[in-house]
């Protein structure tokens, strides 16, 4: 499959790929630090995930004619640009891998199937009043859950919880937009837009700071 771009706008895009085998000279754009991370992941499901997710975020570059810089990760697990130049992230879920870039601004990204056991487990990273909104339904519930990935994705740092630090404003289940903030951190009462959208089973939600 061709990656699918999205230019969001003049300074961001989003591209989604389906996950499959990769053969070895489509990875030559990796830089040396990356292709050591490659070969030294054993899964070969895991290894799919990875290459897939990483020629997503170059097809997003690609759309704006920006060279490939290699990424790293920083020590809270945030994905970084060798060079210091824009901002992305990444995310996969069953069959599918997606990216953001932005030149200016921190990203978040999430992709999630929709499955009932979710329901099970709202209780770990729902706020009380967000249980009081939702419905009991697995595309809400994942939805919610997204949104949080995404949001604590773009901040970017460790030690922020679910539960008790990102807290939803109500959203029905076809919203497109998600409202968010993180309060009890450094972050307090900054606000965040999510983005979302249904592939087929699965949940989509990006943000940008």
């Amino acid at each position: 499959m061709q990656t699918k771009i999205e230019k969001i706008d003049s300074s961001s895009a989003l591209a989604i790929k389906i996950i499959e085998d990769q053969p070895e000279d489509r990875l030559d754009f990796l830089s040396f630090r990356e292709k050591l991370s490659f070969y030294n992941i054993s899964h070969a499901k895991k290894r799919k995930e990875w290459a897939t997710s990483r020629i997503a975020i170059k097809d997003a570059l690609d759309s704006f004619q920006i060279p490939y810089p290699g990424f790293f990760k920083d020590e809270h697990g945030k994905s970084q640009s060798m060079n210091g130049r824009g901002f992305v992230s990444l995310t996969h879920t069953f069959g599918m891998a997606a990216a953001i870039f932005h030149r200016d601004s921190p990203v978040g990204i999430d992709m999630d199937l929709i499955r009932e056991k979710i329901l099970s487990i709202g209780f770990r990273f729902l706020d009380s009043s967000e249980l009081d909104f939702l419905e009991k339904d697995p595309l809400h519930y994942t939805l919610a859950w997204s949104a949080k990935e995404s949001i604590f994705k773009c901040q970017g740092k460790r030690g922020v919880s679910f539960r008790e630090n990102i807290l939803l404003e109500p959203f029905e289940k076809d919203s497109k937009v998600i409202w968010g903030k993180i309060h009890g951190t450094d972050h307090d009462d900054h606000h965040f837009q999510v983005r979302t959208r249904i592939i087929d089973q699965t949940v989509l939600t990006y943000t940008i700071w």
